[in-house]
């Protein structure tokens, strides 16, 4: 794994910190519904104020596309902050300019202050310079800690890492290094359990996952489509037809690779996409022409508990069926509960992502019982897939 600096490298002390976090949380009628991200926050904050530093956090929120949207700025954050750190929370009315740079000078050893959505301003989607300028003018360091926001090349997330010293925060460390668990030096055997409905979506994951785990799991709605490339009649069940050769080239390179790829033998079908339709479970080569393929069944699920058995390392994106449908969440809820099992009794280092994946573990009740499980969404898939970061890599201690 590249060298990152850390809080362990920072005397924070007396030090005026520019914490960039990703406060872009789920509200409905002006109220937050998910304090994940917020609580997932404040160990870095907390740290940072008992150590002497003067926290200055800025983040985006929503899409207001460089304008003053009101039911998009940040100020409820700072509320709902001060509930989650029990201290006060600051807040300043825009991100940068001298009003802002008057608030930062003016806080004392271990205050904390928040600033305006980033987003307001134009520049930031454009990571333009004399923002990024702007924002490094505030703080003595910068400490990343949205990794869910590090696939984007911002003025807060990239720009302003090269203007002052930068390092990672505690979510940004844990987020680097279980990714490094997963795919940069794992323990092997290695398994990905890969779900969700195309895999048009999902063809760069597939295939960079392909050269790198030992066994690659197959379900979901994308698994349907590699069946029909196979010549199975799958009823009415969701597919791309226009997908078939590129799902019979994953499986050649994926075996070009020493990857074996497992797709399902059975397939609990349903009447209709919703909860408690009649339903039943066939084989693969049984799907019956009005009838579509919403779980994958028990022999399959008793395949996958086969190799996680066998596993050293598990990596999981997406639900292995309609999860959200009764009682087609089985499958999923089954496989996961076996690696929870698997890591408490054969030290299974299991590592789920993306926002599916995170409510299908909540689901499942096991969620707390993973190694480690992203809710960076985007940034985590795209780490999978094998791209770089520019958050990430603007971190980096170069040599």
């Amino acid at each position: 794994m590249p060298r990152f600096r850390t809080l362990d490298d920072l005397d924070a002390s007396g030090k005026r910190v520019l914490l960039r976090a990703d406060l872009n949380v789920p509200m409905k009628d002006g109220r937050i519904t998910d304090r994940t991200r917020i609580e997932r926050l404040c160990p870095t904050i907390r740290e940072l104020a008992e150590k002497g530093a003067r926290v200055i956090i800025c983040s985006h929120f929503d899409r207001p596309k460089g304008k003053r949207v009101p039911e998009m700025s940040l100020k409820p954050m700072a509320e709902a902050l001060s509930s989650a750190l029990d201290r006060p929370v600051g807040f300043a009315d825009d991100c940068i300019g001298p009003l802002v740079e008057a608030a930062a000078a003016a806080l004392k050893d271990g205050e904390v202050l928040l600033l305006e959505n980033t987003r307001y301003h134009a520049g930031e989607e454009k990571n333009d310079p004399a923002l990024a300028q702007g924002l490094a003018k505030l703080a003595d360091v910068f400490v990343n800690d949205a990794f869910s926001a590090a696939h984007r090349a911002h003025a807060s997330t990239e720009g302003v890492a090269h203007l002052i010293p930068a390092y990672a925060g505690r979510l940004m460390q844990a987020e680097l290094e279980a990714l490094d668990a997963a795919l940069g030096s794992p323990k092997r055997p290695v398994v990905a359990i890969v779900g969700g409905a195309k895999v048009s979506t999902k063809l760069d994951l597939l295939g960079n996952l392909s050269k790198k785990v030992d066994v690659l799991v197959i379900g979901g709605a994308m698994a349907n489509t590699f069946l029909a490339a196979q010549g199975h009649k799958l009823g009415k069940s969701l597919q791309e037809a226009e997908m078939h050769d590129t799902a019979r080239q994953i499986l050649a390179d994926a075996k070009g690779n020493g990857c074996e790829i497992l797709l399902p033998v059975d397939l609990v079908v349903a009447t209709a996409f919703a909860e408690n339709a009649p339903h039943r479970t066939v084989g693969i080569d049984s799907v019956p022409a009005d009838m579509m393929a919403l779980d994958v069944g028990p022999e399959t699920v008793e395949a996958i508990a086969a190799r996680l058995r066998q596993a050293a390392t598990l990596v999981w994106n997406g639900p292995l069926g309609a999860f959200e449908l009764p009682p087609f969440d089985a499958a999923t809820v089954e496989v996961a509960a076996t690696v929870a099992s698997l890591g408490q009794s054969a030290g299974l280092v299991s590592i789920g992502g993306g926002g599916d994946t995170v409510a299908a573990l909540k689901h499942a009740g096991v969620a707390e019982r993973m190694t480690y499980v992203s809710a960076a969404g985007g940034a985590f898939l795209e780490w999978l897939e094998g791209k770089t970061l520019p958050g990430v890599a603007a971190l980096e201690v170069k040599d």
